[in-house]
């Protein structure tokens, strides 16, 4: 049931200061229980389609509070609580996985999996939803009062391409929402501040595999081959070179190779090779119709050398594009949780984030969350010595739980 099957007269009552108040309160009495759980999620990381134990700890802790929770298929999993046919439902997503990644922290709740970590912080976006779900369905009266449901989305996957958000709307969970709402850690800004921006705060994101293939040789004797390795490099500067000069500049088009494979000895030229990496871009239009140009690009750098060519595009993610109303929540929720200094200017990144695909469904926003220990080291996102400041699992609960309450007024959703 959405905002627009119930008739007038069966107004909700609108959230109050109060209420986020004890919503933040029931937070705090479970900062031990909170900080806990995060160190268990994060030093049990668990990769892309993976998630197995990271979504039985979740589920048994929503059962355990009384809370409606569903498995999805494989991993992740979707709960319910507050109205049962509620006139607003507010979606909370937090992403499950892992990187494949060895960390370097030396914390001691580092991973106990080799070579996987949550160098992401998807840890504290999953705990963070969980505890502000927990909390929100401590007050579970008001709730319906309000007639407002709100659905967590735990899902698996958001480091793949195109990532687990395909699956989640594919199986229907969010059908009967009126706003997703999420956050992302940002190890560049303070623990306590929040980073908002209306409309496209990340980038489109694909995956581009090109294979070379042709005939090897001695290094000796390049005349007698096809100089695969010389011809990869020429695809690797380019490629890119060429896109920059094809598309709009004001797209924000980058093409980054992130691995190169040809060869293993110095005085062979080998028959085949590969490079990979992401093609990213700020602007949705142009990202619709790059696919055919990068291949006809590749096709053209490779002919003078007679290799064969393949190239793989595959289509990511499209940007998160956070609408004004979901901003305005999150800006009197973090007004609320952390006071109006809180809240900071962001920028649009080239990074990638799957909400991007709910959120072509149904609108909504991700907030960057800060995660830097005042005066300390500014870390990067996907390295192994990522390290967060714990209280921020607890804003991030507070401060969804609060943006969750302010989406609701007295007509409805705000």
């Amino acid at each position: 049931m959405t905002l627009h099957d119930l008739p007038p007269t069966s107004a909700p009552v609108p959230a109050t200061d109060d209420l986020i108040e004890r919503a933040v309160a029931a937070v705090e009495s479970r900062r031990e229980e909170t900080l806990a759980l995060r160190r268990d999620v994060h030093s049990h990381p668990e990769v892309s389609w993976q998630e197995h134990r990271t979504t039985s700890v979740v589920m048994e802790r929503l059962e355990a509070a009384g809370v409606r929770v569903r498995a999805m298929a494989g991993s992740g999993a979707v709960a319910d609580l507050g109205a049962p046919e509620p006139r607003v439902r507010i979606a909370l997503r937090g992403d499950l996985d892992a990187l494949p990644i060895e960390e370097e922290t030396g914390l001691p709740f580092a991973s106990r999996q080799q070579g996987v970590s949550h160098a992401c912080g998807h840890d504290v976006h999953t705990v963070g939803v969980l505890a502000a779900g927990l909390a929100l369905a401590s007050l579970q009266d008001r709730l319906e009062a309000m007639s407002l449901g709100v659905r967590l989305i735990f899902q698996p996957a958001e480091e793949t391409i195109p990532g687990g958000a395909v699956a989640v709307r594919e199986a229907g969970w969010v059908e009967g929402v009126d706003r997703i709402l999420a956050v992302h850690c940002d190890p560049s800004i303070d623990v306590g501040t929040i980073g908002l921006k209306v409309g496209p705060i990340t980038a489109a994101s694909d995956s581009v595999h090109v294979t070379l293939s042709g005939r090897g040789g001695h290094t000796s004797r390049p005349h007698l081959t096809q100089d695969l390795t010389f011809a990869l490099g020429k695809v690797m500067t380019d490629v890119p070179a060429a896109l920059s000069r094809r598309l709009d500049p004001r797209s924000g088009t980058a093409l980054v190779w992130g691995a190169v494979r040809a060869g293993t000895v110095a005085n062979v030229i080998p028959s085949r090779g590969e490079c990979v990496g992401t093609l990213r871009m700020l602007d949705s239009e142009t990202w619709a119709t790059t696919g055919p140009l990068i291949e006809e690009i590749v096709h053209a750098v490779v002919s003078p050398y007679g290799v064969r060519a393949e190239v793989r595009h595959v289509k990511g993610v499209p940007p998160v594009d956070n609408d004004q109303a979901s901003i305005s929540a999150m800006t009197a929720a973090a007004g609320a949780v952390l006071g109006p200094a809180a809240v900071v200017p962001t920028k649009q990144s080239l990074g990638g984030e799957d909400l991007g695909w709910l959120l072509t469904d149904v609108p909504g926003a991700m907030a960057r969350l800060g995660t830097r220990t005042p005066g300390g080291e500014t870390h990067e996102l996907h390295q192994g010595d990522l390290v967060v400041h714990e209280e921020s699992v607890l804003i991030a609960a507070k401060f969804l739980a609060a943006a969750t309450l302010s989406s609701v007024g007295p007509d409805g959703l705000v």
